[in-house]
Parts: C-alpha cells; sequence; structure tokens
C-alpha cells in the first residue's frame, strides 16, 4: 500500500504511525504530509527517515490511503482533491461526519456499509467511538430507548497546545498559550470545544448527532454533559441507558463479551473496573460497573473507557484501512 498521512507532525499523527507499525499495516510507500510550515521536515518510521512532503505532492504520488488528522479545514479542501485522483480518505475530522453522502464508520459496528465508491471516510468524534462500540450490539437486542451521557475527557484530545498547557501547570508554571480557559491541572472543565445557541457543547451534540448517525436511530433521544479532566490516559464515560425491551445484566455482560475489541472488567467485589490509567497506549474499549438502574424500568448504567489517541481516533482509522484492504475495497483502480 501506498499510504499518506496527513498532519504527520500533530499528535494525532505520530501515534498513527505507532498504530500502523503495531498493526504491521503492509506499508510499501510512505508519504509523511503536512503543512508548508513542516514541509522538508524528517519523520522517522521503522528505523527509516521519510521527508514531510505537502499536501499537493501527496495528491500527485496517487496514493492508495490518504490518513488524514488535520483538521477540518483542510480536510474540507484538501480530501476531495485526494478523493479525484482515486486515493481513499480516512478523515479524523469533523467536516465530513454529518454529510448524509459520506460513511460515518466504527468498523465493529458498521464497516459493513463501505463499498468502493467510498472515497471520504469519516472517522467519527473520540467519545462517540468507544460509546457506540459497546452500545451497538445491546441496541440491536434491546433497541435503546435513552441515553443519559457524561463523560470525562482527556486534556490529549484537545491536541498538543492542551498538554503542554497541563505539564507547565504540573510542573509549577503558567502557560503564555493556553489551550482552555482556566486550568486544567488539578481541574475539571465541564467545557469541551465551542458552546452552541442551545447552551451544549459542540462535542456534547457531537455525541447525539453521530450516535444517531452510526446506529441508525435518527430519532434516539440523547442528552450529554462533556468534561474535560487532567487525565492523560484516555476518555472515560459514565453512560445511562433506557432500552425498549426487558434485559437481564447477565446478557449485557454475555454480549459485550464477545464484541471484538471489547474488554469486559466488572468485578466491583475485587475492585475491577475500568481506569484510563490502564487503557493507556491500549487499542480494545474497555466496559465495567455493569449494573441495573433501579429507578427506570429496564434501565442500565455502563463506565466506558478507551485511550482518546488510539481507539478514539488513530486505531480506528488503521482498522477502517485494514477492512478496506482485507475485502479489496482499496489497491484498485476505480478511477479506470
Amino acid at each position: 500500500m501506498k499510504v499518506a498521512v496527513v498532519g504527520a507532525t500533530g499528535l494525532v499523527g505520530g501515534v498513527m504511525f505507532e498504530v500502523l507499525k503495531e498493526h504491521d499495516f503492509p506499508i510499501t510507500e510512505l508519504l509523511p504530509v503536512a503543512s508548508e510550515r513542516s514541509v522538508g521536515k524528517k519523520i522517522s518510521y521503522r528505523g527509516k527517515e521519510y521527508t514531510v512532503v505537502s499536501l499537493q505532492d501527496a495528491v500527485d504520488a496517487h496514493c492508495d490511503v490518504a490518513i488524514f488528522s488535520a483538521g477540518g479545514s483542510t480536510s474540507l479542501e484538501w480530501a476531495p482533491k485526494f478523493a479525484a485522483v482515486g486515493t481513499v480518505v480516512i478523515d479524523n475530522s469533523s467536516a465530513w461526519r454529518m454529510d448524509p453522502d459520506k460513511k460515518l464508520v466504527v468498523p465493529e459496528v458498521n464497516a459493513d456499509q463501505l463499498t468502493p465508491n467510498d472515497l471520504i471516510i469519516a472517522n467519527p468524534n473520540c467519545s462517540t467511538i468507544q460509546m457506540v462500540v459497546a452500545l451497538a450490539p445491546l441496541h440491536r437486542v434491546f433497541g435503546i430507548k435513552r441515553l443519559v451521557i457524561s463523560t470525562y475527557q482527556s486534556f490529549t484530545g484537545t491536541g498538543v497546545k492542551a498538554v503542554k498547557q497541563y505539564e507547565t501547570e504540573r510542573d509549577g508554571g503558567q502557560s503564555e498559550e493556553p489551550a482552555y480557559h482556566y486550568p486544567i491541572f488539578e481541574n475539571c472543565i465541564p467545557h469541551c470545544d465551542v458552546f452552541l445557541d442551545n447552551d451544549y457543547t459542540k462535542e456534547e451534540m457531537k455525541l447525539v448527532h453521530e450516535t444517531r448517525k452510526i446506529l441508525g436511530a435518527p430519532d434516539l433521544a440523547i442528552t450529554a454533559t462533556a468534561v474535560r479532566v487532567p487525565v492523560h490516559g484516555g476518555h472515560s464515560e459514565s453512560v445511562n441507558v433506557e432500552f425498549e425491551r426487558p434485559f437481564t445484566v447477565e446478557k449485557v455482560r454475555e454480549l459485550l463479551s464477545q464484541v471484538p475489541g471489547v474488554v469486559v472488567q466488572d468485578d466491583p467485589k475485587n475492585n475491577t473496573y475500568p481506569m484510563p490509567l490502564l487503557a493507556k497506549h491500549r487499542d480494545e474499549v474497555f466496559v465495567g460497573r455493569i449494573r441495573r438502574d433501579e429507578s427506570i424500568e429496564n434501565g442500565l448504567n455502563l463506565w466506558i473507557v478507551a485511550d482518546n489517541l488510539r481507539k478514539g481516533a488513530a486505531t480506528n482509522a488503521v482498522q477502517i484501512a485494514e477492512y478496506l484492504l482485507e475485502n479489496k475495497l482499496i489497491g484498485q483502480d476505480i478511477t479506470a
């Protein structure tokens, strides 16, 4: 595979290279791509140095697949240019997620919807990905009526600027270019992304709209509160589910244990439950604190944790590429 990684010098881009290497993705030619100010820099991959190239150079190279982690405006401008030459784009930004003509894909849930004509594929929001991996099998069996979501999201989800702010504050300094309005060290900020007219944040509404699209449930009742926390390892979510049909906790555990990529950690008597500290650098989604909500009929509580830079971004994108390759949806001359 001839592979371009767009946003190669960013936080997710760095993790992307780690995941590609760990998954032994079959790269015959690698093109690290970044903005003009980074062109000419060196990127190390599998012991070899690669020179960062421009977006136009990568388009002209006619890659098999381009994995984007470079922001929405870059994706809106350049993804169609890659697609026009037959390159399949897997995009990590929010640019294409709610486009009705683009697939929003979590491989464990809906990769079977992909076709050779899908040249721009959207990678969902990090918080959405880990949640729908756990919820999709339950929705198929019991039917989800309503979701109440509270997230506890790592500052790493904001990017390099937030990491620098956290590290500066941890070391007793004050960040000159903070990513947040308030300190993140030893603090929780109930403000992920920008506030919208309905007083929810953009991150909270991503959970609403993206979950509906992925699960194919446009009228699903969902409400969310997203909080940024001083955690390095990943995102955690408290998810309250109201089902249409009766369930047993035992059946829920059984269904979750059968999902590829899900690890059930649910033994409260022995203090076993998911934590971001243990999810860091892992590709799986961890689910625990599985218990009935005794305040409503057919109610369930779940605690869902995953590394937001891996399954929430890089790993999910690479898994999409793997699915495309395994099913011969890339590497074919579809423009001929």
